[in-house]
Parts: structure tokens; C-alpha cells; sequence
């Protein structure tokens, strides 16, 4: 179960590392979109701080996992960015469902291997 853990928590990190790297360096054109996603990007890329925002927190987060200090923050911090991800792909774009499910599986094995780690949060 912990080289699972290891594979997965990498996997996870890595992921969240290279879409960070790839917004911030501006390594990749983002393809055309049209219709309720563009829409919806649109709306929040006018917001001006929330990509650069988002793209940080990934960043950092992805470090925090690869690195595995500070996981179980890390995935706290991540559980609603990698909810916005499967939803958004199961909603409004789904040519990108494969990799929102395997995030949101990934997320609920890290979660569910750190489960421990959470007992006290959950106490009313």
C-alpha cells in the first residue's frame, strides 16, 4: 500500500507541477475553445488574480506531494481545486473527463491513506 501511495502521491505532484509550469512559463498555447468553457474561462481569467492564484497554489501543493512534506495539508488545500476539475470536465468539457477522474480517484486514495491524519479536523 505505501509504494501505491508513493506512485500515486508523485503522480498527483507532478501533474499539478507541469500544469503550473506550463501556465507560468507559457510553455503550451491553450487550445481554442468554444462555447459554455470558453465562456466560463473567460469569466475567470477577467477576474485577473484568479489563474495566477490557482497556478501558485498548484504549484506549491504539487512540491508539497512530491516532496511529501506537509501531505495531508496539501491535500486539504487541493480537495476543492481537484472537485472544480472533474466537475468543470464532466460539465462543460469533457474531452478531458480521463484525466479528472484519475485526479479525483488519486485524490480520494491519497485522502483515504492519510485518513489518520484527519480524525481531529472531523471532530465536532
Amino acid at each position: 500500500m505505501k509504494i501505491a501511495m508513493l506512485i500515486v502521491r508523485t503522480l498527483v505532484g507532478l501533474l499539478f507541477i507541469v500544469s503550473s509550469a506550463v501556465y507560468f512559463l507559457d510553455l503550451v498555447k491553450p487550445p481554442p475553445m468554444t462555447g459554455p468553457i470558453k465562456e466560463f474561462n473567460e469569466g475567470l481569467a477577467a477576474a485577473g488574480y484568479f489563474f495566477p492564484f490557482l497556478k501558485g497554489t498548484e504549484l506549491i501543493c504539487g512540491i508539497a506531494l512530491v516532496s511529501g512534506r506537509f501531505v495531508p495539508l496539501a491535500l486539504v488545500i487541493l480537495a476543492p481545486v481537484v472537485i472544480h476539475i472533474f466537475l468543470v470536465h464532466l460539465f462543460l468539457a469533457q474531452e478531458g473527463l480521463g484525466i479528472a477522474i484519475f485526479l479525483f480517484l488519486a485524490m480520494l486514495f491519497l485522502a483515504y491513506y492519510y485518513r489518520d491524519r484527519y480524525v481531529e479536523l472531523l471532530k465536532p
